[in-house]
This record gives structure tokens, sequence and C-alpha cells, in this order.
């Protein structure tokens, strides 16, 4: 079941606070003021550059008559996508466990310093073609068996 907020999942709620005051034709400072907040609090929330507490999107709710919770469900929403990025950014610099690899595989290079992203192809192709099992289950694991048969398949 789709609700109203799917197509906002995701988006800063200082873009939608900000989307909601120009519908409204309200200015932000005097909103702020009205709220008892300073300007400056509002502009940063709705430039993204600061995060919707609850007192502050409470209020903001009562003042604008939005549902209870509107403000801080697109905050959780905003804070889950991040961290989802962020553990992206992150997988891009984890390795294989190298416990499951045998170093005689990569016999003519540290095997620490292979950089996992950028020779993804040359790994694979190379723990297909001399590795066991295990060997092959671990890239397996950590490229995905998507990236590992495109390859596979490029031959």
């Amino acid at each position: 079941m789709k609700t109203t907020i799917d197509p906002i999942k995701g988006i800063h709620p200082g873009f939608v606070l900000e989307r909601e005051l120009k519908k409204r034709m309200l200015g932000k400072g005097q909103f702020a003021i009205a709220l008892g907040e300073f300007p400056q609090t509002l502009t940063a929330i709705t430039k993204g550059k600061r995060r919707m507490n609850i007192p502050l999107a409470m209020k903001i709710e009562k003042s604008l008559c939005m549902e209870e919770g509107y403000f801080m469900t697109l905050q959780v929403y905003y804070d889950i996508e991040e961290q989802k990025k962020k553990l992206n950014r992150n997988k891009i610099n984890l390795k294989p466990d190298l416990d499951k690899i045998r170093k005689i595989i990569f016999w003519d290079t540290d095997i620490k310093k292979i950089d996992w992203q950028k020779q993804k192809k040359a790994v694979i192709k190379r723990i297909f073609e001399r590795g066991n099992e295990s060997e092959k289950q671990e890239i397996i694991r950590f490229y995905g068996r998507d990236a590992v048969n495109e390859i596979k398949k490029s031959k």
C-alpha cells in the first residue's frame, strides 16, 4: 500500500518545508520568529544543512495544521537514505575475507595491495581459473553473483 509520504522518502524534511512555505506564501524568517525560533535555524534546515528536531517539527506541524510526526518521519527516512549511501561508500573500501583466499593464487603481487574494486575483473577471472570452491564462494559473496556471472560471461 502506497502512502502519501512514499514519493518524498529520502528527501530532507527542510526541502519539503521550504516547498510548503512557498506554497502558502510564508516567508521563512517571519515564520521562524512566529514559532519563537531563530530565522538562521529555519534557513539551515530548509537548505538541508541541519537536521529537523522533534520540538521544532511539532511547532511547525501545529502551526501549518499538518499531521503530527510528518517532518520527523521524513527526517528518519532521510537519515536511513544517508546511512545507506555511507554504507555503500564504505563497501567500496572493503576487501574479501583474505583468510579464505590462498596467497599463492596472487603469487605475482602483494595481496594486501590489490585494489579490489579497480581490479575486480582480473580478480574474478583469476579466482575462477585457479581457486578452489571456498575461494570462489568468497568472491561471489564479496562481489555478488550477478557481477561474477557478468565477468565470467565476458571471457
